[in-house]
């Protein structure tokens, strides 16, 4: 069939739309989780393995149960946006969900300090990339050594906090796991602006582990693992990768 002005536009529609059709199950399953199909990796809590390391994601199964082995004052369970806090051992812990605007509440939280801390202990599921990249900017300009306790979660965009720290020990013990990013704005039309959209937003995580050192192999793991599963470093690479640049309590 000779290809013609007519047929190479609806060659382009169809594709635009093709695209626009993707890009909205996304925002679909995004806003619905319950009624897309369930991933049948397991709970994030399990043990995991060299091989064996995509594991359920539900940020709200994660918050749920009481943080092992972390005492906690003001939430029983994680909060559902960041909590920070003195630890009685020394250092501020930094808890929960990373909402929008939490970016410039820990900026404003850091202004308030009679000193800056040395160590933030860090325990999230993730949340806000672009407010995770914000914090953990100023947490390398303010020379803060990042840290995790044994039973501590750091997932999806948490990771880009604990990054930052001049310093970046986590415990053989947490687990520090990598996915899909979400950007929390609809995608649905005109397809090719959300793709831009999305590009932009990669381009400016990749330029963030450019600032702070991280090997950008980390990102095959990443763009594989979809939203609703979490990809688990293991020890070895996450020094690997320079996420961790030492791993304790092993």
């Amino acid at each position: 069939m000779a290809f013609t002005a007519k047929t190479g536009l609806k060659a382009i529609f169809g594709l635009q739309m093709g695209i626009a059709s993707v890009l909205l199950a996304q925002d679909f399953a995004a806003v619905a989780p319950e009624i897309r199909w369930p991933t049948s990796a397991p709970a994030v809590s399990d043990p995991v393995a060299p091989g064996d390391q995509t594991r359920r994601f539900d940020p709200d199964e994660v918050r749920r149960p009481p943080m092992p082995g972390i005492p906690m004052e003001g939430a029983a369970n994680m909060p559902k946006r960041l909590f920070f806090e003195d630890r009685p051992e020394g250092g501020t812990r930094i808890v929960g969900a990373i909402k929008e605007g939490d970016g410039a509440r820990f900026a404003e939280w850091l202004d308030r300090q009679a000193e800056v801390p040395e160590t933030l202990w860090l325990h999230s599921p993730g949340g806000s990339v672009g407010d995770a990249l914000q914090i953990g900017r100023l947490i390398r300009e303010k020379g803060i050594t990042t840290e995790m306790d044994e039973g501590a979660f750091c997932l999806s965009a948490c990771p880009y906090m604990l990054m930052a720290g001049t310093e970046r020990r986590v415990n053989a013990g947490a687990k520090v796991g990598v996915h899909q990013s979400y950007y929390g704005q609809s995608t649905v039309l005109p397809a090719f602006l959300a793709v831009e959209d999305i590009q932009h937003s990669q381009a400016e995580v990749i330029r963030y582990l450019g600032e702070m050192g991280i090997g950008l192999g980390i990102m095959e793991h990443a763009l594989s693992t979809p939203p609703d599963e979490i990809y688990i470093l293991l020890p070895e690479e996450l020094t690997e990768f320079s996420v961790a640049t030492e791993i304790t309590g092993g």
